[in-house]
């Protein structure tokens, strides 16, 4: 056997990371990582293995490779949240605050084409050189440099200077959704307007819950009692338009618009998300609104969107 059970069980967390990224979900990296060490197991590679890490990280990505095309030929739709069953929504969720990966990228990357994913998060995420990277995909270099290059093109999208900028009053909306994270009522209170609307689908809320909620009190107090599904936001573009995304696990579930006038919060919108929503990065938030980010954090660590890719080598 090339590969010792303990090399694998030593180098299987860094395996699953690989495969999560590159699926979007726990139970489908789980999977993928039981069919490497199987491959693994019935390999008789010559010369014998010498880095095992390595090794397996290139069987992991080829089996993640196989099942992004697989469903690319089934012609499946990124799954929303609603069509994960609550323990694996609740699992994908658990590691991506665990390994505080960015929702926003998880979202984006289920728009790029399998070659495009794994490209992008060997090399981008994970450092992996263009020539592993290159075997992987089963073509060239250059052809595996162009992939990760289209990949960091697409998640970083088209977007005119309006939205690069962000709209008026960002800051705003950043200050009343850091507040709706924590349950702050008194602080969103002082950044509702008195006369605030909450305008919502009846599928997103509790049976018999009014769809249209009118005043800063009864806003703030709601808003209070579903901080957990706030947590699970983050900012994006959903089809040309800035604002929020509730996308526990990195599945979307809803939208948060925001609307704003003279520095306080005069309406907000919440819709389900739909399959066939378009999602781009947004432009960096205002500065009071990020926490700081430690440089020794992994390139896929929140609140940065998109992470910018080390030169190709």
């Amino acid at each position: 056997m090339p590969i010792a059970l303990e090399d694998f069980e030593a180098v299987r967390p860094h395996l699953l990371s690989v495969a999560h990224r590159m699926l979007g979900s726990t139970h489908d990296a789980q999977d993928a990582v039981q069919t490497a060490w199987l491959r693994a197991v019935a390999a008789r590679p010559s010369p014998p293995v010498e880095n095992p890490s390595a090794w397996l990280t290139t069987v992991t990505a080829r089996v993640c490779l196989d099942e992004l095309r697989a469903r690319r030929r089934r012609n499946e739709a990124p799954l929303l949240a609603h069509a994960v069953p609550a323990a694996g929504l609740a699992a994908d969720e658990a590691v991506l605050r665990a390994e505080d990966v960015s929702r926003a990228l998880m979202v984006l990357m289920q728009q790029l084409t399998p070659p495009q994913r794994v490209a992008y998060v060997l090399h981008d995420l994970f450092s992996v050189p263009f020539d592993r990277i290159a075997h992987v995909l089963g073509g060239t270099v250059p052809s595996a440099k162009k992939h990760a290059s289209r990949a960091r093109q697409r998640l970083d999208g088209s977007q005119d200077a309006s939205l690069r900028t962000g709209p008026p009053d960002q800051q705003v909306a950043e200050a009343f959704m850091a507040a709706a994270r924590t349950g702050d009522t008194r602080r969103m209170l002082q950044l509702l307007a008195p006369d605030c609307v909450r305008d919502a689908e009846a599928a997103l809320l509790p049976p018999g819950a009014r769809t249209t909620v009118v005043g800063a009190l009864d806003i703030a107090t709601e808003t209070a009692h579903h901080r957990d599904r706030i947590q699970a936001a983050c900012r994006i573009v959903v089809n040309g338009e800035p604002m929020y995304l509730i996308a526990p696990g990195g599945h979307p579930l809803a939208t948060i618009g925001i609307s704003t006038a003279d520095g306080k919060v005069t309406k907000i919108l919440l819709r389900s998300a739909r399959a066939d929503d378009h999602f781009a990065r947004t432009a960096p938030s205002p500065a009071p609104a990020y926490r700081r980010r430690d440089p020794r954090r992994r390139k896929d660590t929140e609140p940065v969107t998109h992470p910018r890719p080390p030169r190709a080598e």
